[in-house]
């Protein structure tokens, strides 16, 4: 483990052993600033030492990952989860408010159209993905002095992937060429025949089902299917989703990062020059050459340039979560016609979700409360430490922010790949 210094400028200088901040704390020449990573300031100037780092960023649509590194020695790692519910968020919002524009209310006027969207626009699940990449990037700035930024970026060819023989004027000819809608196109592929019962229920009015949800899946004809209404009802009715599956994967990150890449090197460059990309294929070359084994923090170290550094005893796992519920009122409409409130209040016996606490010497985070006072305490992975854990047995060591950081052990030694 090391200690991260900044000046009293609030510059990032290179870190220091756990013995010396003690001392320097001791002495009262440093406060300390962030627990984790633990981060302390110096009171007095000091110009320091910097060595050349470098930063290893391994973009992604799930996971990101990180490793800034000497030619000698890592000097931070981490992996970092990134949202993926606002899709399904967005939706629900869309549901409810269309659901509200029919109640017998005041009227609400549709306000979908007058809306122009700026330049540069992106959805909102991809625009969270590229602030993210941005925000931990400069976690790291804060705390060491890098000196050069790598960033693995990615290009997909959807259709390729789709179809490895597609060659020339085909990409302009895509499979709904011809057809009215996705509707038509899907019923004409199925020809106009149930896919589950083939025709044997003998009912001719057909429906075009989704396979996964339309908040999950979407639109596309690889997620929709030919059903009689027979046998559409009766999946509905019975729950019988599950003995559906898609054929072929969402090809959604693969669109995602094609469209992200840009826009996260574009955002990086404004702030720091010192900034340059690579690709997967070089990634992968120097991990097999080198021996190391597969992890969203190796391949960071890989794209650092330094891919046998000696690693760190301790590594950071960060993840991003909402900051809040927007929600008013429960979907469900209790008797008497009455909405029940679905905000809860702040705080909780002084405690918030996603604090993070110290129970029985375990850090943990609060994923559930109680009015009660007896709260859900999880790590970041999700491993369970208490069900139900009393608040009097609680001690808040961090207060809840957006991006959560839990520190884990680490290998000190590389890791080299058995195969």
């Amino acid at each position: 483990m090391v200690v991260y210094v900044i000046n009293r400028q609030g510059k990032p200088l290179m870190p220091c052993s756990p013995r010396k901040a003690r001392i320097l704390l001791k002495q009262q020449k440093a406060k300390v600033v962030k627990r984790t990573p633990f981060t302390i300031q110096l009171f007095y100037g000091s110009r320091g030492y910097r060595q050349p780092v470098s930063l290893g960023v391994d973009a992604g649509t799930k996971h990101i990952g990180l490793s800034a590194t000497t030619e000698t020695r890592v000097l931070f790692e981490g992996d970092v989860q990134l949202r993926t519910d606002i899709p399904q968020l967005l939706a629900t919002r869309l549901q409810f408010r269309r659901a509200r524009r029919s109640r017998t209310t005041r009227y609400c006027k549709a306000r979908f159209l007058n809306r122009k969207k700026s330049k540069g626009w992106l959805a909102p699940s991809v625009q969270h993905k590229v602030d993210s990449h941005l925000k931990v990037v400069q976690l790291v700035h804060r705390i060491l002095p890098v000196t050069k930024i790598t960033v693995e970026v990615a290009q997909f060819d959807t259709q390729l992937l789709k179809n490895p023989s597609i060659k020339g004027e085909e990409y302009q000819q895509g499979e709904q060429m011809g057809f009215w809608n996705v509707r038509e196109y899907v019923l004409f592929r199925d020809k106009h025949t149930c896919q589950r019962c083939k025709g044997k229920k003998k009912d001719n009015i057909l429906n075009v089902h989704h396979i996964e949800s339309r908040k999950t899946g979407g639109d596309s004809p690889d997620n929709l299917i030919t059903l009689c209404e027979t046998c559409h009802n009766e999946i509905h009715q019975k729950g019988l989703e599950h003995t559906i599956k898609r054929k072929t994967q969402t090809l959604r990150d693969a669109s995602q990062m094609t469209v992200m890449r840009w826009f996260i090197y574009n955002g990086l460059k404004e702030r720091y020059p010192h900034i340059q990309l690579t690709y997967g294929y070089i990634t992968k070359n120097t991990r097999i050459t080198n021996g190391l084994g597969k992890s969203h923090e190796v391949d960071a170290r890989c794209i650092s340039g330094y891919p046998l550094a000696k690693p760190m005893d301790t590594v950071y796992h960060l993840k991003f979560v909402r900051k809040n519920n927007r929600q008013l009122h429960k979907a469900t409409i209790s008797k008497g016609g009455k909405r029940k409130s679905n905000k809860a209040e702040r705080f909780v016996k002084g405690f918030q979700l996603f604090d993070k606490v110290l129970y029985e010497g375990q850090e943990c985070f609060i994923f559930g409360r109680r009015s009660s006072g007896y709260f859900d305490i999880r790590k970041l992975d999700g491993t369970k430490i208490h069900a139900s854990a009393s608040y009097k047995k609680l001690t808040r060591i961090e207060y809840a922010r957006t991006l959560l950081i839990e520190r884990r052990k680490g290998d000190s030694s590389p890791t080299y790949a058995t195969a």
